[in-house]
């Protein structure tokens, strides 16, 4: 894990009662990862990504799925769907300005990481 993970987001993540912990917290480690200016903090009860503002908030209301939700942050615009590349078709648009992954198991999320990284590469360069 990277120095950028916060104490709220660990206090947090130690309450939780998920049936998918693991991949909560390998999916968190996936994501400050990514880039060093990627920090977190909760935000709408999930832990919640951030560079200049948030792009990326965990869903974990579903028990059989974690979702991971990319946004714009808090100025509304629409992103076309070309200026994000997505080969392995992780993504599910939900609307102009924001789409959602989700994985199931930790293999899926192992076998989507790299892919995953790729995409959220791209989307910080509109955030």
């Amino acid at each position: 894990m990277g120095t950028r993970g916060t104490d709220a987001v660990e206090a947090f993540l130690a309450a939780l009662e998920h049936p998918l912990q693991r991949e909560i917290v390998a999916l968190r480690r996936i994501l400050l990862d990514a880039d060093p200016a990627i920090g977190e903090e909760i935000k709408w009860n999930a832990p919640s990504f951030r560079t200049t503002q948030h792009f990326a908030t965990m869903q974990l209301r579903r028990r059989d799925v974690v979702r991971l939700i990319l946004h714009l942050g808090a100025n509304k615009r629409a992103l076309p769907r070309e200026a994000i590349a997505d080969p392995h078709g992780l993504l599910e648009w939900l609307g102009p300005d924001r789409a959602i992954v989700g994985f199931r198991s930790a293999a899926e999320l192992a076998a989507g990481e790299v892919a995953l990284v790729a995409i959220v590469r791209q989307w910080l360069r509109h955030v």
